[in-house]
């Protein structure tokens, strides 16, 4: 059973089916988590399961942005206005970059066609400089206790003096518009979204998009990253990719997807 922080506010328990659990276990642990007032998706092992798997191809979308000269706080503010609950880089602060640095290291390991950068990335930057996020008080962005002692979000200059190695020959990012950053990010972790249905990590488009809602705060609005897909069309969203594909495989479309764009359906259809 894999539950997400924080425990007590996310209500996503996903619970992993190995090669030799028997359907009595599943039920029972599927059970356990409902008692619990948890929503419990059965999903098949995997390196990061279902939503860490699907999650890190953003958090690379987000890194490649960086180098590419975007400023951060950009990528949260159009984030967060396209209906995420936080920005990448204040979502990897509250996550904590010593725990991200790892856990990207695992993915890149496990698929390192699209998941390895092969770069210094801003998350390398910040965990060198062991600017760990809220739980140290200094990341991509800087904390101090708030009058109910809860850390506060603040600019910090220091953070943007390390990342200026990093990003190519000091672009300032301005030709990346507000539709490019979304696109980058979301078509990175829809791609990897796909490919999980494909190989039978998860069973359906709906369970995929119930664990980015109650897993990650996929935002509820747009009912999960399948459903967004189907409203903006997958030909669409495979013609956006070609724009992106010498950023590599990240940004390739998984053969369901191409599938899908030549008949003109979509997930749910």
């Amino acid at each position: 059973m894999h539950f997400f922080n924080p425990v007590p506010k996310m209500p996503l328990v996903e619970v992993i089916r190995g090669k030799k659990s028997s359907e009595a276990a599943i039920a029972t642990a599927v059970a356990y988590a409902a008692a619990m007032g948890k929503t419990p998706i059965v999903v098949n092992d995997c390196p990061g399961f279902l939503v860490n798997r699907v999650l890190f191809p953003y958090f690379a979308a987000f890194s490649l942005l960086i180098k590419d000269g975007v400023d951060f706080q950009k990528i949260d503010k159009v984030m967060t206005k396209f209906g995420w609950p936080m920005g990448p880089a204040f979502l990897l602060d509250v996550v904590g970059i010593d725990t991200g640095h790892h856990a990207n290291d695992v993915m890149a390991a496990s698929f390192p066609d699209r998941m390895k950068l092969g770069f210094r990335s801003s998350l390398d930057v910040m965990y060198e400089a062991k600017r760990y996020g809220q739980k140290n008080g200094v990341g991509f962005y800087k904390y101090t206790p708030d009058k109910k002692g809860k850390p506060a979000k603040e600019v910090d200059p220091a953070a943007y003096e390390l990342l200026k190695p990093v990003m190519d020959g000091g672009s300032d990012g301005s030709a990346v518009s507000d539709e490019d950053i979304v696109d980058r990010m979301m078509l990175a972790m829809l791609i990897e979204n796909s490919r999980c249905l494909e190989e039978k990590i998860v069973e359906s488009p709906v369970e995929a998009d119930l664990a980015l809602v109650y897993g990650l705060g996929f935002p509820p609005f747009r009912g999960g990253i399948f459903r967004w897909a189907d409203s903006v069309g997958v030909a669409t969203l495979c013609k956006k990719a070609e724009k992106f594909s010498k950023l590599g495989k990240l940004y390739e479309p998984s053969a369901q997807m191409q599938q899908l764009a030549k008949t003109g359906g979509g997930f749910y259809s």
